[in-house]
């Protein structure tokens, strides 16, 4: 063996494999922040020193570790969502604590919007669980169908607080059978459904073999083995432009003289590529393509990239480069909202609406139904409370580029904002 073969490094998975993004949803108080801080805590991601100053009354307060602001502290409850990173061995993790509370479901469903996978607990303290026919709390419903909704790729069911129930065996049973007939009727993909203590560390990072009958991975080892979400490759081109970067002092008229920045939506772009441009219609022939380094490089969705065309085109921030009559541009959208302004939603109501980087007016033409999250129902309405799912038609100012949401997720999402308040409102998701 060479020397340069002895002092080359080996290239471990953990490099290799890309990072899992996954959040922890549920009910309020379920254990979703000491989860979090077991799993820092037993995977060695956590100093001696931050550990000491998570200590109350001589006990380390694992759910400290995430709930860093002074409000979560002094009530005891999650309110933003707290981003942590650790790595394994063989993975890295990127974890967002979304809040419990239903006042903070915006929180969450900003954090889901990204995310690869999704936890979400169950306290079995809190169920009826020595019923076979127990009801399932109604934000373990709710999240499990923002989670399905906004196209989490994986979906797992921890229940937690077992060990103080005094049959964890019967309590596990029915709490699974309740979650399966949930998941099944909302056409929900479960990728597991463990038990976990996240006081004592059961079933988190090391398996307790056999615990409550069930004798398969720990949540860490399970979370090291999901995939992460794929990008939108195989859809039409589209690409929102974020930012126009010129550089007209250039000699060459070969090309155009502005390079347009983004991040690719769907599809993917090379040199010699016929675009047009929404809402302009001009038509146009990409020239060179460069990477987030600015090296010349085909570029997939998911990833930025700076776009030269072949001539001058009038293309501004919020403008959408297309491929040619793949994509149809819309004025009426039909699609799911998610709720999120405290203020109810009633047809009439004229909003601002962000696709990509595009503003745009949007009225709310009508209710189609709203969702009943504990039987899945679709009921007649007239608005839609706060934290309500809902089927809604949208009439906008001008027409937009969409696919369904369950096709392409850039393409397939807006948000509306309020044009007096300026709060975000909803987040919407095309069904057609």
């Amino acid at each position: 063996m060479s020397t340069t073969e002895l002092n080359t490094p080996a290239s471990t998975d953990t490099e290799l494999r890309p990072a899992l993004r996954f959040i922890t949803c549920g009910s309020v108080d379920d254990g979703k922040s000491t989860l979090i801080g077991r799993l820092l805590v037993d995977s060695k991601a956590v100093l001696q020193d931050h550990l000491a100053g998570v200590q109350r009354q001589g006990e380390t307060d694992l759910a400290l570790l995430t709930d860093g602001l002074s409000a979560e502290r002094e009530q005891g409850i999650t309110i933003d969502v707290a981003y942590r990173y650790f790595a394994t061995e063989s993975r890295k993790f990127i974890i967002g604590d979304a809040p419990g509370h239903e006042q903070y479901t915006r929180n969450m469903v900003t954090a889901a919007s990204s995310a690869d996978a999704a936890v979400v607990l169950v306290d079995a303290t809190k169920l009826d669980w020595k019923n076979p026919a127990l009801e399932l709390l109604v934000q373990t419903r709710r999240h499990s169908l923002l989670v399905k909704l906004l196209r989490v790729s994986s979906l797992v069911f921890a229940i937690n607080k077992l060990d103080a129930v005094e049959d964890p065996t019967l309590a596990f049973q029915h709490i699974s059978a309740a979650l399966k007939a949930f998941a099944d009727a909302a056409g929900i993909q479960v990728r597991a459904t463990i038990p976990v203590s996240a006081l004592k560390g059961w079933n988190v990072v090391d398996a307790k073999a056999g615990w409550c009958g069930y004798e398969g991975d720990s949540l860490l080892q399970l979370l090291e083995q999901l995939p992460v979400t794929h990008a939108d490759v195989e859809q039409p081109f589209a690409f929102p432009v974020q930012w126009v970067e010129k550089f007209s002092s250039s000699s060459d008229t070969s090309q155009g003289r502005r390079v347009f920045w983004g991040r690719v939506a769907a599809g993917s772009v090379k040199p010699g590529q016929a675009v047009t441009v929404l809402p302009g219609g001009q038509s146009a022939t990409v020239a060179q393509v460069l990477d987030h380094a600015r090296r010349p490089s085909d570029i997939d969705a998911g990833h930025s990239a700076g776009i030269v065309l072949d001539r001058e085109v009038d293309v501004s921030r919020g403008d959408w480069l297309l491929a040619p009559g793949q994509i149809e541009a819309q004025r009426t959208l039909q699609a799911t909202v998610a709720w999120l302004d405290d203020e109810a939603l009633v047809p009439g109501r004229v909003y601002w609406a962000l696709h990509g980087h595009r503003w745009i007016k949007a009225k709310v033409s009508r209710i189609v139904h709203k969702l009943d999250v504990n039987t899945l129902a679709e009921e007649a309405a007239t608005e839609l409370p706060a934290n309500t799912i809902g089927l809604i038609e949208l009439a906008l100012q001008e027409p937009v580029a969409t696919l369904p949401f369950e096709q392409a997720r850039a393409l397939g999402s807006l948000i509306l904002v309020d044009t007096a308040s300026h709060k975000t409102a909803a987040a919407v998701l095309v069904k057609a």
